[in-house]
């Protein structure tokens, strides 16, 4: 019994150990997938997907085709030229405010292109590249009842879109101030027309095109808060990506190519009210 009981026992341990060396040998594979650079898995994809607003023109939105354009649609499209040689190969996933981050994180998109501010707390989160843009907080007001100092605001109702840097700038710095919070822009902004709040906070330069398409209010609060950069961000574990975007920025204003989508997209918005050095982050 005893030397059955050995010969068990032998065989148990050279079953396990083959079954050991099959399963690192079924590893090995996976960790050869996981060295694949994020660029080189894209190239094989033949698309990138890419975060953009659906509600927020003239920076992202969709026409009446269907079809996303605005000035982040314009830069997607040349970092997807010059990563796979073909526009089209863009895919433009839509985004809201509140969730391009968990978009990026959950691998729903490669990048985000959605005017994302950047910000200590969400550098916690994501990767940014090298911003190509320029933003600070505003408000805007209908006319007749315009809001010109912050500290109108208090016992008044502030209409913001969830996890903004607007959300996060009251609620921090003036907690008194009730804010009505909502997921898209399409809601602050009909909440705004139909009276639901006294004022509404954003980004300034949305704010300023706003205006010009909607006669009656006006941005009274210009700019506060810090003078902040919107720029591309990545997941985490793609370094290489970042680090090839961080070039493609540069490249792309060397090269005249931010200038072509401000002209496009946003002067005719904004006019001579605005200029473009108020807007674009220049790389010399």
């Amino acid at each position: 019994m005893k030397k059955t009981f050995k010969n068990l026992t032998a065989l148990f341990a050279t079953a396990t150990l083959a079954l050991g060396l099959t399963a690192c040998g079924d590893n090995t594979p996976k960790e050869a997938s996981q060295t694949t650079s994020t660029i080189e898995q894209l190239k094989q994809s033949g698309k990138i997907r890419i975060g953009v607003f659906s509600d927020k023109p003239p920076f992202g939105y969709v026409d009446a085709q269907g079809k996303s354009q605005g000035f982040d649609v314009e830069i997607g499209k040349a970092i997807t030229k010059d990563l796979l040689g073909d526009e089209n190969k863009a895919e433009f996933v839509l985004v809201d405010a509140a969730n391009r981050a968990e978009y990026l994180l959950s691998k729903k998109v490669d990048i985000i292109l959605a005017n994302f501010t950047v910000t200590a707390a969400r550098k916690e989160v994501v990767d940014f590249a090298n911003p190509y843009m320029k933003v600070a907080l505003g408000v805007v007001s209908k006319n007749g009842e315009v809001i010109t100092d912050l500290e109108q605001l208090k016992d008044k109702t502030l209409i913001v879109d969830k996890g903004t840097t607007a959300d996060i700038f009251f609620t921090k710095n003036y907690p008194t101030i009730k804010l009505l919070k909502f997921e898209q822009n399409t809601e602050t902004f009909e909440a705004l027309r139909d009276g639901r709040g006294d004022a509404l906070s954003n980004d300034n330069t949305f704010l300023f095109a706003w205006v010009k398409q909607n006669p009656g209010y006006t941005v009274g609060v210009k700019s506060f808060g810090d003078q902040d950069v919107i720029a591309p961000a990545v997941r985490k574990d793609a370094p290489d990506l970042l680090n090839w975007l961080n070039a493609e920025i540069e490249k792309l204003s060397k090269e005249g190519v931010l200038k072509q989508a401000y002209e496009k997209t946003l002067l005719p918005v904004y006019g001579d009210s605005v200029t473009e050095s108020d807007i674009l982050v220049e790389y010399r």
